[in-house]
């Protein structure tokens, strides 16, 4: 059975070349893969495992974040050659830096949820008695979560052409010689919809600090719904959060402190990252961000802030986010480097301790996105509702006291995207933004006098390396897929 599942790991996962194997764990006396989960402790001791495998570096834990935000025009590099910066000049092809790792852990991921639900199916089919429904829930929330993000990766953006390539939708336990073809981003989208409709109702709207709760899911909703443009829908999953006031947004004074602790009332979804576990040290995402040398000779500088990012964080000095700016290596008052998942300006880490500066938990979705999402879809809903608009928008501009409160006459998209920009840098979610917007992305190269030819200066969604491409090694792994490559690769 182990071997039926390496199998299946590697015709899904592409090139790996072995696999985690932590559904093979005997949290019971006795058992394999296929029968180790028996009760819904032994549930947990598996989505204990998922949890960490999303924290990976391969994952939240640096890359995924870290190619949204250095793609989409609010980051720069001072020079060339300090390892990543590959994503910034989208130097990057089928058979050279792919960034595939992402994939490889996605699907990973996958497998992994795909067993544990047969798994409790054939246990409650059974008729077991033990109460596995958020465990389910939170699989199939992770599912969608996963699928979305893959899809964002590899698939054009849905408001642009929803009938072209996605990824395969791998919902079950395959045999160890499937091979899965990539199906349009429609149904990628349908599938991501269907399991957190499925399993919203499974999970508690309790705080579940590390794990995915009801209003996890409600929130990812929101965000999905949002790519698809459903403002409607969107709105109402972000009002229901807000409204239920399970969390509540830092005030001004909290705001820059919130990065110095773990699951803060703005995070409803919140890996954790710990100095044992999934601690990337020089390599994780907060060393990405920082000063070069900055607490280790090793922290290389890979990546500041961009001069129009920095511009529009200027038009109020008083903006508490400048908190997590620090200075960087283009002078003592370019204050490009960015400190949140270093915990602070001065490596305070999240956990109270110093040394675990790059042990940062990540935060995958907070309090402030959804005010923006709701935000968003109040302005541009089919009944458009600005002067609603303006209220969720200035929940989170006043972060900013030196600007004027949006109102129903003054609120527009730029002043959400700009908000958007300022609020949730770092985080991962830049150029999917400005994918989804259809708007242009001018890289500031001038900072770092870099020349690229492996972009233009300013690109739009039509520029065919804003997707990834799959990769070689994938394609020859998965002969189906291989005459599915993305266009132009």
């Amino acid at each position: 059975m182990k071997k039926l599942f390496i199998a299946s790991c590697i015709s899904i996962s592409l090139a790996i070349s072995s696999c985690s194997n932590f559904l093979d764990v005997t949290p019971t006396n006795m058992g394999d893969s296929n029968t180790s989960i028996q009760t819904a402790a032994d549930a947990k001791v598996i989505m204990n495992g998922l949890m960490s495998k999303m924290a990976n570096v391969d994952y939240y834990g640096r890359n995924f974040p870290l190619y949204a935000d250095v793609k989409g025009g609010d980051f720069t590099i001072a020079s060339q050659g300090r390892g990543y910066d590959y994503l910034y000049v989208f130097n990057h092809s089928a058979s050279s830096n792919p960034y595939a790792n992402i994939w490889i852990q996605g699907f990973h991921s996958l497998v992994q949820i795909n067993n544990l639900l047969a798994n409790i199916d054939k246990l409650v089919n059974a008729g077991s008695t033990e109460d596995f429904a958020s465990y389910k829930g939170q699989a199939l929330t992770a599912r969608a979560l996963i699928n979305f993000d893959l899809v964002r990766l590899y698939g054009k953006p849905y408001n642009m052409d929803k009938s072209s390539l996605g990824i395969p939708n791998v919902t079950k336990v395959l045999e160890y010689n499937a091979q899965e073809k990539r199906v349009s981003v429609d149904e990628n989208y349908k599938q991501i919809l269907q399991d957190l409709k499925d399993s919203e109702s499974l999970l508690s709207k309790s705080k579940a600090n590390g794990y995915i709760n009801y209003f996890a899911n409600k929130a990812l909703q929101a965000r999905v719904y949002l790519y698809m443009n459903d403002y409607d829908n969107a709105l109402k999953a972000a009002q229901e959060i807000i409204d239920s006031k399970v969390y509540t947004l830092y005030s001004n004074a909290d705001w820059v402190k919130s990065w110095t602790s773990m699951f803060g009332t703005e995070s409803i979804f919140e890996l954790g990252v710990y100095p044992n576990e999934a601690d990337a040290g020089v390599n994780s995402l907060g060393a990405m961000f920082r000063r070069k040398g900055h607490g280790s000779a090793a922290i290389l500088g890979n990546f500041i802030a961009a001069d129009p990012f920095l511009t529009k964080l200027k038009t109020d000095d008083t903006d508490v986010r400048w908190g997590v700016m620090g200075s960087d290596e283009v002078g003592s008052t370019h204050l490009g480097a960015l400190y949140k998942y270093s915990g602070s300006t001065t490596l305070a880490g999240d956990k109270n301790s110093p040394a675990n500066s790059t042990a940062v938990n990540i935060k995958v979705i907070r309090l402030s996105e959804v005010y923006l999402i709701a935000a968003e879809s109040a302005l541009l809903k089919p009944s458009p509702d600005k002067s609603l608009a303006a209220t969720y928008l200035n929940a989170i501009r006043q972060r900013s006291p030196k600007l004027d409160a949006a109102t129903s006459n003054t609120v527009t998209l730029d002043m959400i995207a700009d908000e958007r920009s300022k609020e949730l840098l770092g985080e991962g979610h830049r150029f999917f933004d400005m994918m989804r917007w259809n708007k242009s992305i001018t890289f500031d190269d001038d900072l770092g006098n870099i020349s690229t030819t492996n972009r233009p200066k300013t690109i739009d969604r039509t520029f065919f390396k804003t997707i990834l491409p799959i990769s070689l090694d994938e394609m020859n792994a998965n002969p189906a897929i291989a005459n599915q490559q993305n266009p132009s690769y």
